[in-house]
């Protein structure tokens, strides 16, 4: 059996997941295994699973979204989300990740530099890098920008599939195109210029078109898309454009593929039974289009439908072992591993 290769994460829900369980077991199951979900530490492990941006996410109110299997996303944008129901979720998640790390015994780590992840790595500790997932939990004044990003908050991506004070996401449709609605409001375009005062790096995956491009034009920092695939191979509006993927290849940014199969398959569907060779084709295209050095992967585990050959963390050598078969040699299946994301977080924070 080949070598396991280091993998480093550009998207998870876990911590959504940890928030929400009723069980009061949440952190023992994390730590301890127990197969809820899709990520938790053994196996992670056992996937080659080192660490991540782990997202902290506001649900939507009311009844959640249809994400059965086999269906299409056609849903229509969410309404925006107040303040303090935004900001209870954050809180409550970021509480989670500390009652996790507490109790670990250092085998979790809250890493806010490059230096910390690979220390952490090092020494077999799983490093976790807090990624907000859609700005509803700060304010219009960015008040709470302070104060998340002392806590520990290094990515943000403005928009999730909502509107909020600071711009517009796109839906949840099949097929659509991004350029869809306006772009930042003058809110959206102060918190990006103060993000990269901060060193926080933006995230791009969910902002419509017109808003990717506020960014292009006013960040200083390499254009990042955590989690998003080929908009040419699937047509969701969450998937990215040519034009769109030279502006981060420009930029010396990085995009992250994502495992969700609702932007891998060419009919959107939300369907396990996705064949591998799809996600290898968004690997192919974006290499083609970006170059070896800013691809990564951005699995969307605990937030998505993603293929059952995968299954969980647990499962992620099976990407490395279908790009394997189908010709990429071992420096490459690293780069895309863990060191590219690494060096795009070297880029955009500094050593």
């Amino acid at each position: 059996m080949a070598e396991l290769v280091p993998y480093f994460d550009g998207h998870n829900d876990a911590l959504l997941r940890l928030y929400k369980d009723p069980s009061g077991n949440a952190v023992t199951g994390f730590l301890n295994g127990g197969g809820k979900g899709h990520v938790d530490l053994p196996r992670a492990r056992e996937g080659g699973f080192v660490g991540g941006l782990f997202a902290l996410f506001s649900p939507p109110q009311g009844k959640p979204p249809d994400f059965t299997a086999g269906t299409v996303l056609n849903l229509p944008l969410p309404p925006a989300l107040p303040l303090k129901d935004a900001v209870v979720a954050v809180m409550g998640e970021i509480a989670m990740l500390l009652r996790v790390i507490a109790a670990s015994d250092g085998e979790v780590t809250l890493c806010t530099d490059v230096a910390a992840i690979r220390a952490a790595i090092a020494r077999k500790s799983l490093a976790i890098v807090l990624h907000i997932e859609g700005a509803d939990a700060i304010d219009e004044d960015l008040y709470l920008l302070d104060v998340l990003h002392r806590v520990g908050l290094r990515s943000l991506g403005p928009l999730w599939s909502r509107p909020n004070l600071f711009g517009h996401g796109v839906p949840m449709t099949f097929p659509g195109s991004p350029d869809i609605g306006d772009g930042l409001t003058d809110a959206g375009k102060r918190l990006v210029k103060a993000c990269n005062q901060l060193k926080i790096m933006l995230d791009v995956s969910h902002l419509n078109e017109k808003g990717f491009w506020d960014i292009v034009a006013l960040s200083d920092a390499p254009i990042i898309a955590t989690h998003s695939n080929v908009h040419a191979i699937a047509a969701s509006p969450r998937n990215l454009t040519a034009r769109q993927l030279d502006a981060i290849r420009d930029s010396d940014g990085l995009v992250g593929v994502t495992f969700a199969t609702s932007y891998l398959r060419t009919d959107g569907a939300m369907s396990p039974d996705t064949a591998m060779d799809l996600l290898v084709q968004h690997i192919d295209g974006l290499i083609e289009r970006l170059g070896e050095d800013r691809v990564g992967i951005g699995s969307d585990f605990d937030g998505a439908a993603i293929p059952a050959a995968i299954g969980s963390v647990a499962g992620s050598q099976v990407v490395f072992e279908a790009l394997r078969k189908h010709g990429y040699d071992e420096p490459l299946l690293r780069k895309i591993g863990a060191e590219n994301w690494l060096a795009a977080l070297e880029r955009t924070w500094g050593a």
